[in-house]
């Protein structure tokens, strides 16, 4: 006998929030399940005191009355629970001693007639003794079997007849012995009995607020796939029946057996009968049944195309196993195929026919489902299935963003898929349909409104065929279908063939890439597949070279459709149109390379640029904005126009030695004089402040410019000009002049004079930008030389300075040549403290120049050397210079490979030792000529100012030295093994904090056969030692000491003098920087002032002046003029020892 429906859906919802009207309309075998929970509801004292509920309870004692059931539900509460309760547990007790043996039970004692009769017979307490013992009885035997599903057969759970009391045994024992009896571990004792779904669903009815704990309990104990064990069929059973006793809790059922991984069966039929019971709906309501269908492929697609790995792989698991074990149409999988093939047929239209426009999402919705049941499930199509996919992938969708993103699928299910063909009359098909495919791309783009056409994806396709890259074509075809599913190689020689033979030939693709469209306002915003990735696949397989189609143009077009924020594919390009260009095929002829961008198609990227067109007497502001606002929006194109021809130039460089030891000509380098024109610096430092734009470009592109143009990316540089901005923009807005350019260079004529007008002026240009600059440049560089004499203010020179420092960050290269002929010499003469200089050449010098030559910038008048402003610029020029020679000439070694042949590689090794010698050699001359200019001239001698231009030239070179001898060490070494004028050690050793490094190298200094530099090592360890009082120093300074004393014995006695008087200073910085050194000092003194007195008493002997007078006369006084040089050394000697002592008197009494 089938048993009727558990609890309705009207009575479960009455009950679930205790609706009265609802339960009035109730029919009685509706409220008949609901009586346990109704009777305890009127004769408990309730919580709720209210008026409402006092009706409510009203209404529920009139639907009680008349029912003759209710007494026995009476009589079943009016037991002694409490005393059931310890018996209850006594049978638990009893049941874990003997293991659960059936014969022994206090609860169900002394049994005369059957367990059914028994229970007939009984009154309401033994009824609850006997089904509680039963149950007692299933949940300890439940923990017994652990590996197979338990079942117990029982004469009350077998027979409907008694069901229906059981229920109502069931539903009062539970609610009145909830700690006996949780409700979780009791729904699952009734999994293990007959007919527990039915009671369960019963029990849940008269608990109706533990719905959502009893059906989690459920499925997190459940199996992880339910159909292939008896108990996971019978828990799916039970959850299902609750799913349909509430309808609005069967989602929620459903969620959790995702949560855990569990009942994958469930999963299914709970959403197969969702969708029935909406699709019921809608036909009552007279819809349609789209939004049913899109919750069923939506679920589906979901579990097999989402972020968790987990579920993704349990469910592909359910797919692989259902198919395989129940093919008796029995189980859940089959269903969903069957609804499944129902949608396949509603949105399929006849053979070759147009798709609806409201069929199109549906649709590609159902193909991307079939692509992941295939491609991660495995599911094997029915020749039913495969005939619909087939019809339903080459219909004629709308042209609509919608369709082409549908023919995009429909062309990747076919590869991905391609069982799908399975005869010729469907190969043909798929022929005809990608013809039409092809040819209907234009339009459907147009049309759409789409720049990612289907076409380019299309396009890529056929380029991987004919380039044998499956692993690229498996990547294309799961990046369009969105999900990664494995592609059989094997399985594609078919749909290949029809893209390669029928369709596509290699010298097609090439000819058609050529003339597709390039991409407007192309940027990284475009999803799906552009012309630029099937360019760029052909540049990488040399199709282009191959068959000498020219690609230089639409690359030209695409990189001036360009914009931000950049697409990254731009770059990738670049970089293979430049190899193609440079690296000729590895077999094949040589010439086989594409064009390379031509000088004037490069400039005329750069047209629009503000910093390659200004007039001088352009002062329209609306003109020089309008200038600017076309500037930025070419600045993507420039910029990419500049990565290509660095990357050019380093791949040209890269590669010049392989082309030349194989015999063929390296190709051409851009002129130096196109990259003197580009605004290199301005448009990196844009893509420094726009980073987030140009993301994938500016890394590569820093790269490269540090590497060829090393002195446009100067760290200090950058970061002086950022202060230097930043300084211009809070200062308050000058007063307002015309601002001419004329009318800037009358006034910085009369700036020595008048200067007030001058200054106003350079203020308000300094509240311009940068780019607006450009017409005084020449007229704030001329200005710079012209007021060196230094009648100038010093607010003017500082505010021209500030000026050429914002000049620098658009136009560094002009402006530095422009900067160094401007300030050559005038003349012949000069100041005593500058650098000697040379005339004034009669031609003007050029970039390459001073690349070359970079010492030329100090060959400049002596007069920038006392003007602070204008040294600052001097010395950023000299950094610079010197960084472009290097780059320059390691440009030129790479340019120039030795041929390979014997000795190559020494030949290598010693042109790279050249380089580095004459590198080193102009490094160490810059800071010499930068040393004497420290030295004061015969006017500033007298002046011990601190505030001076001497003093502070003083602090800028030390500063700049300091940079340089941190960043090469070496250099420090070699200018101090050089040598320099002693008096400048106070200077360098006080103003150059890095000197500290010298005490590394002093006793290799020490050890130099040269008496020179012997004398200069002790005098600058002297100065060391004062500066930096360290135990490294002590240890040096006695080396220096023991020097001298063992010279003393090797040396002759007639250069004593010379070799000695210079360092009796330093001895007695020696003894007043360590005091514990006196003592070595005054050995060598005395030994000195021995062999010198008695050197002077023998060739002195006929002297007016006695040894006695030389040692008694007064050490503060010079010495007496006219003395040969060992009365000197005597006198020195002398005065060395007067000095330690006053030294030693004075650090006693502090």
């Amino acid at each position: 006998m089938k048993l009727h429906e558990p609890v309705s859906v009207r009575a479960f919802r009455a009950i679930q929030f205790v609706d009265s009207e609802l339960l009035n309309q109730l029919s009685e075998a509706e409220l008949v399940p609901l009586l346990p929970c109704l009777v305890r509801m009127s004769l408990c004292a309730p919580q709720d005191k209210s008026e409402d509920w006092v009706n409510e309870k009203r209404v529920i004692l009139k639907l009680l009355n008349g029912l003759e059931v209710v007494n026995a539900l009476v009589g079943l509460l009016s037991i002694d629970f409490h005393e059931l309760d310890q018996d209850a547990r006594k049978e638990q007790q009893l049941r874990q001693k003997i293991g659960g043996n059936k014969s022994e039970s206090i609860l169900a004692s002394s049994l005369q007639h059957g367990l059914a009769l028994e229970f007939e017979r009984s009154e309401p307490s033994r009824r609850m003794r006997l089904l509680l013992s039963e149950l007692l009885l299933v949940m300890s035997q439940m923990k017994e079997h652990h590996t197979e599903f338990y079942i117990k057969h029982s004469e009350l759970f077998d027979n409907e007849v008694y069901l229906n009391d059981v229920s109502d045994v069931l539903c009062i024992m539970q609610a009145e012995l909830p700690a006996l009896l949780p409700l979780p571990d009791l729904s699952e004792a009734l999994l293990h009995v007959s007919n527990g779904p039915w009671l369960l669903c019963r029990l849940v009815a008269n608990a109706a607020e533990s719905f959502d704990e009893v059906c989690e309990s459920l499925v997190a104990s459940g199996e992880k796939q339910d159909e292939e064990s008896p108990g996971g069929a019978v828990r799916g059973k039970a959850l299902r029946m609750l799913g349909k006793m509430n309808p609005a809790g069967a989602l929620n059922i459903r969620a959790w057996t995702i949560e855990h991984c569990r009942l994958p069966g469930l999963a299914v039929a709970l959403t197969l009968d969702h969708y029935k019971m909406a699709a019921l709906e809608d036909d009552i309501d007279g819809g349609n049944h789209g939004d049913c269908s899109s919750d069923l492929v939506a679920f589906i697609s979901g579990l097999l195309l989402g972020n968790d790995v987990n579920v993704r792989v349990w469910f592909a698991q359910y797919i692989r196993g259902a198919q395989k074990k129940r093919r008796d149409g029995s189980c859940a999988l089959t269903s969903l195929r069957e609804e499944l093939t129902l949608e396949l047929l509603n949105v399929t239209p006849p053979a070759d026919g147009v798709l609806p426009h409201r069929h199109v999402v549906q649709a590609s919705c159902l193909l991307r489902l079939y692509c992941a049941l295939r491609g991660i499930a495995a599911l094997k199509l029915s020749e039913e299935e495969t005939k619909l996919l087939v019809q339903l992938v080459t219909s004629r969708p709308p042209p609509t963003s919608a369709g082409v993103r549908f023919l995009s699928l429909g062309l990747c299910m076919l590869i991905a898929c391609p069982i799908l063909i399975t005869n010729p009359e469907e190969e043909r098909r798929v022929v005809q349909w990608i013809r039409w495919f092809l040819a209907e791309s234009a339009s459907f783009e147009r049309a759409s409104g789409v720049d990612a056409s289907f076409g380019e994806l299309l396009l890529l396709l056929a380029i991987h065929f004919h380039g044998n890259q499956t692993n690229a074509i498996i990547d294309l075809v799961c990046s369009t279908l969105g999900m990664k599913i494995a592609v059989r190689i094997s399985a594609m020689g078919r749909i290949k063939a029809v893209f390669t033979q029928e369709i596509f030939t290699e010298q097609v693709v090439t000819s058609h890439a050529v003339r597709v469209p390039v991409t407007p306002d192309l940027n990284a915003t475009m999803t799906g597949y552009l012309p630029v990735h099937c360019i760029h696949q052909l540049l990488k397989s040399r199709a282009f070279t191959k068959h000498k189609v020219p690609i230089k143009d639409w690359i030209c077009r695409q990189i001036r459709e360009a914009s931000t924020p950049l697409h990254p594919l731009l770059p990738p390009l670049l970089q293979s149109y430049v190899t193609s260009v440079i690296v000729p095929p590895a077999k094949g002829d040589y010439k086989q390379t594409n064009e390379a961008i031509s000088e004037r198609e490069v400039l005329d990227a750069f047209r629009c640029s503000a910093l390659m067109q200004h007039d001088d007497d352009d002062d329209d502001d609306a003109v020089v904005t309008a200038t600017v606002e076309r500037t930025s929006s070419g600045a993507t194109a420039q910029l990419l126009m500049l990565y290509y021809l660095l990357l050019y130039e380093d791949c040209r460089l890269a590669n010049t030695r392989a082309l030349l030891a194989a015999g063929r000509r390296g190709a051409p380098p851009y002129p130096p004089q196109l990259f003197v024109q580009l605004p290199m610096k301005h448009l990196i430092q844009r893509a420094q402040r726009q980073q987030q734009l140009y993301a994938g470009l500016f890394a590569p592109l820093l790269r490269l410019l540090a590497t060829h143009y090393p002195h446009l990316c100067q760290v200090q540089d950058w970061m002086s000009e950022d202060i230097e901005m930043s300084q211009l923009e809070v200062q308050m807005a000058p007063p307002s002049l015309p601002c001419t350019v004329a009318a800037v260079k009358a006034a910085l004529d009369e700036a020595a004079r008048r200067p007030a007008r001058a200054v106003i002026l350079l203020e308000q240009l300094a509240a311009r930008p940068a780019s607006r600059l450009l017409p005084y440049a020449d007229c704030i560089v001329g200005a710079m030389a012209r007021l060196l004499g230094g009648a100038a203010p010093r607010r003017t020179l500082e505010l021209l300075r500030r000026l050429w420092v914002k000049l620098n960050t658009v136009i560094p290269l002009k402006l530095s040549v422009m900067t160094v002929n401007a300030l050559r010499r005038r003349g012949a003469g000069g100041g005593d403290g500058g650098v000697a200089g040379e005339a004034t050449p009669a031609v003007e010098y050029v970039q390459s120049d001073v690349v070359v030559d970079p010492l030329i910038v100090l060959r400049c008048d002596p007069r920038a050397f006392r003007c602070p402003p204008v040294l600052e610029i001097v010395l950023r020029l000299l950094t610079s210079f010197l960084a472009a020679s290097r780059a320059y000439l390691c440009t030129h070694i790479q340019s120039h490979p030795v041929p390979e042949k014997a000795g190559a590689g020494a030949g290598d090794v010693e042109r790279e030792e050249l380089k580095n010698a004459l590198l080193a050699a102009q490094e160490s001359a810059a800071v010499q000529m930068l040393l004497e200019i420290c030295l004061p001239n015969a006017d500033e001698r007298s002046d011990d100012s601190l505030l001076s231009d001497l003093q502070e030239v003083r602090c800028i070179v030390c500063s700049y030295l300091h940079q340089t001898f941190i960043a090469d060490p070496f250099l420090a070494k070699l200018v101090h093994f050089q040598g320099y004028r002693s008096e400048l050690l106070p200077v360098t050793v006080a103003g150059i904090p890095s000197m500290h490094i010298c005490l590394d190298f002093i006793p290799e200094l020490l050890s130099q056969p040269q008496l020179e530099k012997q004398i200069f090592a002790v005098e600058l360890t002297s100065h060391l030692c004062l500066q930096y009082a360290l135990p490294k120093s002590l240890s040096v300074a006695r080396l220096a000491v023991n020097v001298l004393s063992t010279l003393l014995t090797m040396l002759s006695s007639d250069v004593y003098a010379d070799v000695y008087i210079p360092v009796m200073p330093a001895m007695v910085r020696f003894c007043r920087a360590f005091p514990p050194l006196c003592d070595d000092v005054v050995a060598f003194l005395t030994q000195l002032a021995q062999m010198t007195s008695a050197h002077v008493a023998i060739n002195n002997s006929h002297s007016p002046v006695t040894i006695d007078e030389l040692w008694m006369s007064d050490s503060d006084t010079e010495s007496p003029r006219g003395l040969p040089k060992d009365s000197l050394l005597c006198h020195a000697v002398h005065k060395a020892f007067t000095d330690i002592v006053r030294s030693s008197k004075s650090l006693a009494l502090s």
